[in-house]
């Protein structure tokens, strides 16, 4: 029996790649599909387009969510969760596609190993050159199967597992049962998201195949960041030190905080790659230094990479020279 999986997607101002998506999901070789469109009050063609689909292909499985205001990706991604009702979850945004057997074999995976999320590999599609460069977005554990909270976490924590909603198959029961919902008002929503499906995680698996093919396009968010997506990050860097603070397991707290140091140096890198403002970096610099930081102690711990020492000791210095030390670090 192939159990139902429903494919959520956004319907956001994608006028000009979402027929080349749903394209994809009706080319599927797994035939069992529930089809979730969520309309975030798009104001183009969009919808017509969506409906001309539908005419031409009756017998798919397509149920349109209609909002009646913009209300962002996180209400859109919690509307589909809330809407679908197969055993699994797959999400995939508009402007992209996935491979035609995608589902079935992160489908096949899940009923081998009935992990609660499965990763699929993706390529990237330059479209600006018309290159594509496979694990783009790069899976890196050593193994293709974790049975324990600790160690999806751990490789997690070191950034092992992207953190995209997206390209994944989730147990559907898994995040309501948990109720690990999409914070609203945030850009980069998957980030916290899946840091907080990971607090619950049991069991994750991981597929070598390639199943998705996400677009670079002069519309993508990762060509245009700017000040409010990296206030944004700030918010999510709170939201992170509050599960620190709040977290009772004392095996997870430290895996938490090697987790938040190096997404400080992350979003410190994107920051200076997209806006190159000194000021600025001091400001945020100044303020990641009042969130979780290593202790004196923790230094002397085998708990803490000395990777994550270092970082840790650069951004904690006095900002002035913080900045300093990192644009040479980052220029050099």
């Amino acid at each position: 029996m192939n159990p139902l999986v429903t494919v959520s997607i956004p319907i956001f101002k994608c006028e000009k790649f979402i027929i080349r998506c749903l394209e994809s999901v009706k080319n599927q070789t797994y035939k069992n599909l529930e089809i979730i469109l969520v309309n975030d009050f798009t104001p183009d063609n969009s919808m017509s387009l969506i409906r001309n689909f539908m005419e031409a292909n009756q017998d798919l499985n397509i149920k349109i969510i209609e909002h009646e205001v913009n209300s962002g990706l996180s209400v859109v991604r919690n509307n589909g969760i809330k809407a679908s009702t197969g055993k699994y979850l797959f999400f995939l945004d508009s402007d992209d596609e996935i491979t035609a057997d995608c589902i079935h074999l992160l489908v096949e995976n899940a009923q081998k190993t009935d992990a609660q999320i499965i990763i699929g590999q993706n390529r990237w599609i330059n479209t600006f050159d018309n290159s594509t460069k496979d694990f783009g977005f790069p899976t890196i554990a050593e193994k293709k199967y974790y049975d324990n909270n600790l160690e999806i976490f751990s490789v997690y924590s070191k950034g092992g597992f992207p953190s995209s909603s997206w390209n994944k198959l989730f147990k559907r029961d898994f995040i309501v049962d948990n109720e690990i919902y999409f914070v609203p008002g945030l850009f980069a929503q998957d980030e916290l998201w899946f840091f907080h499906l990971l607090l619950k995680a049991e069991t994750l698996a991981i597929i070598d195949d390639i199943t998705y093919l996400y677009y670079l396009h002069g519309e993508s968010v990762i060509f245009n960041r700017k000040k409010k997506n990296f206030e944004n990050y700030l918010t999510i860097l709170e939201y992170l030190t509050k599960s620190y603070k709040e977290q009772e397991n004392p095996l997870l707290k430290p895996l938490i905080k090697s987790k938040i140091v190096l997404f400080k140096e992350m979003v410190l890198v994107m920051q200076w790659k997209a806006l190159k403002e000194k000021e600025y970096l001091k400001i945020n610099i100044s303020r990641m230094q009042k969130l979780v930081k290593l202790t004196f102690f923790d230094y002397f711990s085998s708990k803490f990479s000395s990777d994550v020492k270092k970082k840790n000791f650069f951004h904690n210095i006095p900002a002035g020279m913080a900045v300093k030390l990192f644009i040479w670090r980052f220029e050099r």
